[in-house]
């Protein structure tokens, strides 16, 4: 399998939705595609809320990962924050979470940052499996909140 990491392109905003209905699925929701205005406006806008990976065979779209730049971060560095990091079924555990986790190392030092940083579900074993096997340990000393609006 050939895998390229790409920057996602306003022409993919359809295969965006339609991985999101797979992440709500994954999760436990209803496979509800994202809504194409707002994957619009949040990547492709004058003033972007996210950058899109998307990592493909050809033309077929086997994952992505979505993330943000965070200010500060250390001092006055900027980290990159990743959201989420999701691989298609078929394509699982063929190598290609860690090659977005490759590139988004490489999109962090392109853009200066000093760190990547992200969240990982307790109840999602596979990906804190993953992440170790990565390298990369867990930090207990922050505690994460959400607020609803």
């Amino acid at each position: 399998m050939t895998v390229a990491i790409d920057r996602a392109t306003e022409a993919d905003v359809d295969v965006i939705s339609e991985i999101l209905g797979e992440v709500e699925a994954y999760y436990g929701g209803a496979e509800t595609p994202g809504n194409v205005h707002q994957i619009r406006a949040a990547l492709f806008s004058q003033q972007p809320a996210a950058t899109v990976l998307l990592a493909r065979d050809g033309n077929q779209v086997l994952g992505l990962a979505s993330y943000s730049l965070l200010w500060p971060a250390a001092g006055a560095d900027t980290s990159l924050y990743l959201k989420e990091l999701y691989v298609r079924e078929p394509a699982r555990r063929h190598g290609i979470a860690q090659q977005l986790m490759d590139r988004l190392k490489e999109e962090a030092a392109a853009a200066g940052c000093s760190r990547i940083e992200w969240t990982g579900d307790a109840d999602n074993p596979p990906a804190l499996h993953f992440y170790e096997a990565y390298g990369v340990a867990p930090k207990n000393d922050k505690v994460f909140y959400r607020m609803e609006l």
